[in-house]
């Protein structure tokens, strides 16, 4: 009896083990996978974005490329006043991006390229406050994708869910059905990020790139006119998935990487 006990138990743990196992090989490990950090800064005065535009170029863009990530910079396609700069960093993976992070605290070269962008006094200002959006990279899309050298604009897309379970589901439908679609019909993913920290959450944000507002309009389009979307919109599993979309439209400033 002991002896087919043992038996038992060991079959259970060998089943569990293969389970586990091709679970686990269908999941991109954490450090194959992007992690996206959002900047998202705010401008009393036009003039900030130049100075912003500086410190950039002279000080975080050589420091975080050193390390092998890259940077995005993005302005408002509407061109509100007052302005806002959208500033993206890509790093590798999670713990390129923690280890950046400590590294810029002390580094001799950084902190000597960014002094006169830190020397500036409290009554000049660059900026009112930014906002941070930190991203995991999507399963089925772990690294960023450069867009084509004639893009000209981008669009910044936020689904918001009403709870985990819901934005869960969200996030399978775009690694399972909608991305291959989104490709498909000339939707290019810049990248696809589920939010860690920040605003909306839970909730996903991605990004898109077109030439133009016009292939941006026929592309999606095809995507809503598409036979693939209008059956998998219906499926029970995906009901009640988005309870908000927020969408901005942005071009790429003269400093951007992406």
């Amino acid at each position: 009896m002991e002896r087919r006990s043992f038996l038992k138990k060991s079959a259970v743990f060998a089943g569990t083990a293969v389970v586990s196992s091709n679970l686990s090989a269908r999941n991109i490990p954490a450090e194959e996978k992007n992690l996206y950090e959002l900047k998202v800064y705010q401008f009393a005065r036009r003039g900030g974005v130049n100075q912003l535009k500086e410190y950039y170029t002279q000080a975080v863009i050589p420091f975080l490329n050193s390390r092998g990530a890259t940077v995005g910079a993005f302005g408002e396609y509407s061109m509100e006043e007052p302005p806002r700069v959208y500033i993206l960093h890509i790093h590798k993976s999670p713990s390129d991006y923690w280890n950046t992070v400590q590294e810029m605290k002390t580094s001799k070269t950084y902190l000597e390229a960014a002094k006169s962008y830190f020397d500036l006094p409290a009554n000049q200002p660059v900026f009112e406050r930014y906002e941070t959006f930190l991203m995991d990279a999507f399963r089925s899309i772990p690294q960023f994708k450069m867009p084509a050298k004639n893009r000209g604009l981008f669009e910044l897309r936020t689904y918001e869910s009403y709870n985990e379970d819901a934005f869960r589901r969200k996030v399978k439908m775009f690694d399972t059905e909608e991305l291959p679609l989104f490709e498909k019909v000339g939707l290019h993913p810049v990248f696809f990020g589920e939010i860690l920290a920040g605003r909306f959450m839970p909730a996903l944000m991605y990004m898109l790139w077109f030439k133009d507002m016009e292939e941006r309009d026929a592309n999606w389009d095809k995507f809503r006119e598409s036979d693939e979307w209008n059956v998998m919109r219906v499926k029970e599993e995906y009901a009640d998935t988005v309870s908000k979309v927020k969408k901005i439209f942005l071009t790429p400033l003269e400093f951007s990487q992406v």
